[in-house]
């Protein structure tokens, strides 16, 4: 597998990593008067990356033009 294809699974699990999170968030909030503030937070880490995963991905076509344009 090439780093395109490894960076693209990367970002599906992480996706699903997110949601997992912001579902457990909405469970704690709903059955807990008030929950601790490390519950709210953990939706962040998975977001962070999910975002630097994700704008790789939006440059690929990008960057391929580029490189492709070069070549003679």
């Amino acid at each position: 597998m090439n780093g395109n294809k490894w960076i693209r699974q990367i970002h599906r699990w992480l996706a699903i990593a997110f949601t997992v999170a912001a579902l457990v968030v909405t469970v704690a909030v709903a059955t807990q008067e008030e929950p601790p503030a490390v519950v709210y937070l953990s939706p962040l880490p998975p977001l962070a990356l999910l975002l630097l995963t994700g704008l790789y991905l939006f440059a690929l076509p990008y960057t391929a033009k580029r490189r492709a344009a070069r070549r003679p």
